[in-house]
């Protein structure tokens, strides 16, 4: 009985091992496959990990790609806009203009002389075009630049909340606050010529020492120094002064100042000073403070090479003759004074 229960254990043992070795060499056979298919799913899982882990900015989806290819449909234009047209596209070309920070005056489908000043300041600032070729009119390939123009960039980082650029060969300024365009304004400085004539001096204004408006014949050069300037003065409303009349000034160099005029021509026509249309100079006094920079451009040599010239003195006409009516009584004249 015994020997049977050995034999019955033995025989079964040496199933189980058959068993055995055969599951072994099917492991034997088949564990390079297992190994490298481990290695696969690792490396997948790798990559996985990686893409979730990365730069957020790397990953493109579908609402990405969309926004990068996607433009803003450009409005055709279906005629040359000139002064004294009206209609919708007039109206978005003064939407446009004002969008820019060049100022068209009111937005009202009309194109005025304000529209035209807007437009001679993007045509020389913007497209180069040189003063004396400048249009003030609209053509359809115009408008497309229009459309597609980037924002102005400033020539100079000031060491003041806001300053003025002042450009001129295309006869065009610009205020900027921290980097940021405010307006853009087509303008009319010294035309470079000598001048007298006879002029109405307001009291306290430079020549005028009384408490009353008098008139005197003068001589001077009208020229608009280049350099470095920073606003020191202002007057509200209409001053009559050596240099003409001025609406709004603030002054910068002297008696130079920048103030609102009828006439603000295409060239330079000013007595020295820098003419804004009379719409913008409502308004410019309070997008600049004292102490603001201003930057006289004048495209031969930088400013700071120029540093902060003083403009030419003027003098007494000496062929002027004075008359009891015209001069108030003690009236002295006088040269430019430093402020």
């Amino acid at each position: 009985m015994n020997d049977e229960y050995t034999n019955y254990e033995l025989t079964d043992e040496d199933a189980f091992d058959d068993d055995a070795v055969h599951h072994h060499s099917l492991y034997d056979r088949w564990r390079p496959a297992l190994v490298a298919f481990a290695v696969l799913l690792t490396v997948v899982a790798f990559g996985v990990m990686s893409n979730d882990n990365g730069d957020s900015g790397e990953v493109t989806t579908p609402d990405s790609v969309e926004q990068t290819t996607t433009t803003v449909p450009l409005v055709p234009l279906t005629r040359t806009l000139k002064p004294g047209m009206k209609g919708d596209d007039v109206l978005r070309l003064q939407q446009r203009l004002a969008a820019m920070r060049f100022d068209p005056g009111p937005q009202d489908g009309e194109f005025g002389q304000n529209t035209v000043q807007a437009v001679w300041a993007f045509e020389k600032l913007v497209m180069k075009t040189p003063r004396e070729r400048a249009t003030g009119e609209v053509t359809p390939s115009t408008w497309v630049i229009m459309q597609q123009a980037e924002q102005v960039q400033p020539r100079r980082q000031a060491d003041s909340p806001s300053h003025v650029e002042v450009y001129l060969p295309e006869q065009v300024l610009v205020v900027f606050k921290a980097g940021e365009v405010q307006l853009i304004s087509h303008i009319s400085s010294g035309s470079n010529e000598k001048w007298c004539e006879e002029v109405t001096i307001d009291p306290g204004q430079d020549g005028n020492n009384t408490m009353k408006q008098i008139k005197m014949g003068i001589c001077g050069e009208a020229i608009t120094p280049p350099g470095i300037f920073y606003f020191y003065n202002r007057h509200t409303g209409m001053r009559e002064s050596k240099l003409g009349s001025m609406y709004n000034p603030v002054y910068f160099n002297y008696n130079i100042a920048i103030h609102g005029a009828i006439l603000v021509p295409l060239e330079p026509a000013s007595h020295g000073c820098i003419r804004l249309p009379m719409s913008v100079a409502r308004y410019f006094p309070a997008l600049v403070a004292y102490g603001d920079r201003v930057y006289v451009f004048d495209g031969i040599k930088e400013p700071e090479e120029y540093g902060s010239p003083v403009p030419p003195f003027d003098r007494p006409d000496p062929n002027y003759t004075t008359t009891t009516s015209s001069v108030a009584p003690n009236a002295v004249a006088t040269t430019t004074v430093v402020p």
